[in-house]
């Protein structure tokens, strides 16, 4: 827990510009010399910027505090000051900027890299030199720097994942995740052994395999375009109640409201797995009304254990009107199926999204 962090409050400040210079022309022969007071520098700026490297706000935790430089005053002989350095603050993908106080959304920054500039420096103020006139060629004038910006922040982190693994404790989402992933969350026999997000990437077709404990091969079954990476995010387990807090899971459910698609995890083992999908299901309506309008599986986990078979024909009865796929992460038996799944959820979402007929 100690390595992950979701939330920050930062405050930032912007660098105030510098004072423009009263001075004037020393120079042998030249008794009555001109004005030459240099202008003020501009004070540096607050920039955020997105690095794809970055997982967690976890850098925000012990250094909360953020001011750009000052720009320096102006100097004599027309001399301007330097500007001062801007602040470069580095943020994960999916982070969002609000008002801490009215929770009002500041910015969204979404999958893709870049800066934005939060905070611009004061101006610089101007020297005496920009006051001489023909009725007065003696200016004993000059501007301060304007001053910089203060504002305080909360940072939320919204994992930007294209799938999202959901569940009761110890249905299996880690061990599905380290299956088809390089991930390596922990696993144990008991719940909330997962609790903090994993995300893992999952590489269909394009001439690699993905990996996954010796299963090898390639997902089958078409649907799925050559060479797609799907992320999936792992949180942890819910019970009943977590929208309200209950539990671990509830902290993190924001981090899959922007996944394309969602997996119902239901352990077949479990005796009330027939009830599992419907209290899922309203947890994630209790806490965002738009997740349970996402593409979504319902995943009938631990099919290798005694009875699950039928379990699993059970629970396609139940819901007839959804698609319930059964899998077994010891003997592999349903991952290459449902890879070939996600793979056709994933692409499309893109399609939908670029505005092409599905």
């Amino acid at each position: 827990m100690e390595k992950f962090a979701d939330e920050a409050l930062i405050e930032v400040a912007s660098g105030s510009g510098g004072s423009g210079c009263v001075a004037f022309r020393r120079e042998k022969y030249v008794p009555r010399g001109g004005p030459s007071g240099g202008d003020g520098g501009r004070g540096g700026s607050v920039i955020f910027q997105v690095r794809r490297n970055l997982r967690t706000l976890a850098h925000l935790r012990y250094k909360h505090s953020f001011r750009a430089e000052n720009g320096r005053d102006g100097e004599g002989r027309e001399r301007n000051g330097r500007d001062g350095e801007d602040v470069v603050i580095p943020l994960p993908p999916g982070t969002v900027l609000k008002d801490p106080d009215t929770g009002e959304l500041i910015r969204d920054f979404g999958r893709g890299e870049g800066s934005f500039v939060f905070l611009k420096g004061g101006n610089g103020g101007w020297g005496n030199v920009h006051f001489k006139s023909s009725v007065n060629q003696a200016p004993r004038r000059a501007l301060p720097g304007k001053p910089g910006e203060y504002r305080l922040l909360k940072a939320e982190l919204q994992i930007m994942a294209d799938v999202g693994l959901v569940g009761f404790p110890n249905a299996g989402k880690s061990s599905l995740l380290d299956a088809y992933t390089n991930a390596r969350p922990k696993i144990a026999p008991y719940p909330f052994t997962t609790k903090i997000p994993n995300l893992g990437v999952l590489t269909l077709g394009g001439g690699r395999p993905w990996s996954g404990k010796g299963l090898g091969g390639y997902p089958s079954g078409g649907g799925e375009p050559e060479g797609l990476d799907i992320i999936i995010a792992d949180i942890p387990g819910l019970i009943e109640g977590a929208s309200r807090g209950i539990g671990l899971g509830h902290r993190f459910l924001k981090h899959i409201s922007r996944a394309a698609a969602l997996v119902f995890l239901v352990d077949l083992s479990d005796g009330g797995f027939l009830s599992a999908f419907d209290i899922l299901r309203g947890e994630l309506e209790a806490f965002s009304p738009g997740l349970t309008a996402k593409r979504r599986l319902l995943c009938g986990s631990k099919l290798d254990l005694e009875g699950a078979g039928d379990a699993l024909e059970q629970l396609k009865q139940k819901y007839p009107g959804e698609k319930v796929l059964g899998i077994s992460v010891f003997s592999g038996t349903g991952l290459k199926e449902l890879a070939a799944e996600l793979g056709a959820l994933v692409a499309a979402d893109e399609s939908s999204a670029s505005g092409k007929t599905e």
